[in-house]
């Protein structure tokens, strides 16, 4: 897995499949560059809280990603996870999984 990092990657991730759940937005979409690997990308806005609260819901994210793409991801896709405000600190770690399980499945399908 390697992190996305440009702008232009962000903004063509958003412009692709959506999914929310009731921890955090997933946006997904297949490169179609002829790399097999997966990239993943976290954001989250001044809605989330303050530098302390986006850090944590970061690394929340960071780790559910960590635990779940290298299986359910698919090669050749780019991820990105978006922070909610107070539901993504707030919601119970094993719960974020099987929304990330579930969100990946159902934009897997709309391709």
């Amino acid at each position: 897995m390697e992190k996305l990092r440009k702008r232009p990657d962000f903004l063509r991730a958003a412009r692709a499949l959506r999914q929310g759940t009731a921890g955090f937005h997933l946006q997904a979409r297949p490169r179609e560059d002829g790399h097999e690997v997966v990239r993943v990308g976290f954001t989250c806005s001044k809605k989330v809280g303050n530098a302390v609260a986006r850090n944590r819901a970061k690394r929340r994210l960071r780790e559910i990603a960590r635990k779940v793409l290298p299986a359910k991801g698919r090669p050749g896709w780019d991820y990105v996870l978006i922070g909610r405000a107070e539901a993504t600190a707030a919601r119970e770690f094993e719960q974020m999984l099987r929304d990330l399980d579930w969100a990946l499945r159902r934009v897997h399908s709309q391709k």
